[in-house]
């Protein structure tokens, strides 16, 4: 690609009131920013607020599933108008894009979905990213859109990745604005407020865990207020919010797919000479296996736990749980080759 690629993230207290309606102001001012980006990165917008938008609309809402579904399918072209609105005077035409879980389990489908992307900035135009509430299952969604952001950056290799919140950051014990962390370790995610918005999914200890995965994968991320003056290129800039750094990593785009996008199926525990046999970048032999947690076919995404019942890899399977388990003893029996594992 020929510019770097910037994903910035909206969610739902970023873009409304307190009482749920979009806040024009705040949208308004989000075109106003990204339209001087817009000729120095590819970006994607992952914006929340489509329920929010649309709940209004429905009598007695309770905020059962599938009043939420019903809420997202009123309030997802609502959110994409108001987008288009303000972009207008920029000259800039946005897209909407509703994502689910398997478009980036499934490589093929993920690949399709860069594509289209890509064909989009070649035009200029910006993509809207949200989970299609209406449709997906329980069972496949996203824990929230800072999952959601958060694979769309590690998926597309995007330089920099901005969580905005109805605050001016991480913060301390004493309130300040945390104005940067090395490493996202356990007591960074100390300072999450456990809170989250009564509008919203996620929270402050959702954007660090991603935050982690993304810094994992050489992402610079920046967590800031959206109601700060300027938020967005300050952000950029280095002038407001938490910078999280980025940390080396080479790692190859499939496996930064396969560590951050797939789908984990099944679960499997590992003894702790196939855990060094791992760490060495080794296949993972059956006979290093010691119980299989979750069944999984051949194929399927698995996650590899090591005796503490910690997760340490992910692999796609060579064979299922089935022929697993009659093979365990066999020594040379191949579960999930080097090439197809990554550790966490």
């Amino acid at each position: 690609m020929s510019k770097p690629i910037l994903v910035i993230k909206f969610g739902t207290a970023s873009i409304t009131h307190q009482n749920g309606d979009l806040d024009e102001t705040v949208i308004a001012g989000i075109a106003r920013q990204v339209a001087e980006l817009h000729a120095d990165y590819h970006i994607v917008l992952v914006s929340s607020g489509a329920v929010a938008a649309g709940k209004q609309f429905l009598r007695h809402y309770n905020g059962t599933i599938s009043e939420r579904k019903a809420a997202a399918a009123v309030g997802n072209p609502l959110l994409l108008n108001k987008y288009s609105r303000y972009f207008a005077p920029y000259n800039i035409a946005v897209a909407q894009s509703l994502c689910e879980r398997q478009h980036f389990s499934d490589r093929d489908q993920f690949l399709q979905l860069k594509r289209t992307y890509e064909e989009l900035w070649a035009s200029g135009i910006i993509p809207v990213a949200n989970e299609n509430d209406v449709v997906s299952s329980l069972e496949l969604k996203f824990s929230d859109n800072d999952e959601l952001a958060t694979l769309i950056a590690v998926g597309f290799g995007a330089s920099m990745l901005l969580f905005s919140t109805s605050v001016a950051g991480v913060l301390d014990r004493s309130g300040q604005v945390v104005p940067q962390i090395d490493i996202i370790d356990k007591a960074a995610l100390g300072l999450a407020d456990k809170e989250k918005s009564s509008l919203g999914l996620g929270g402050m200890v959702s954007k660090l865990t991603f935050a982690r995965l993304a810094t994992r994968m050489g992402i610079k991320v920046v967590i800031f207020g959206i109601r700060t003056l300027d938020g967005i290129l300050n952000a950029i800039a280095g002038k407001t919010g938490t910078l999280c750094l980025p940390q080396p990593c080479s790692m190859p785009a499939r496996k930064k797919w396969l560590a951050s996008g797939s789908l984990v199926t099944g679960r499997i525990q590992i003894d702790a000479g196939a855990q060094q046999a791992l760490e060495k970048r080794h296949s993972l032999l059956a006979v290093g296996v010691q119980a299989v947690l979750e069944k999984f076919e051949c194929g399927e995404v698995i996650e590899i736990v090591n005796e503490k019942n910690i997760a340490i890899a992910v692999g796609r399977a060579k064979i299922s749980s089935e022929i697993l388990d009659t093979t365990q003893k066999a020594q040379n029996t191949e579960v999930a080759h080097a090439d197809d594992i990554v550790l966490l």
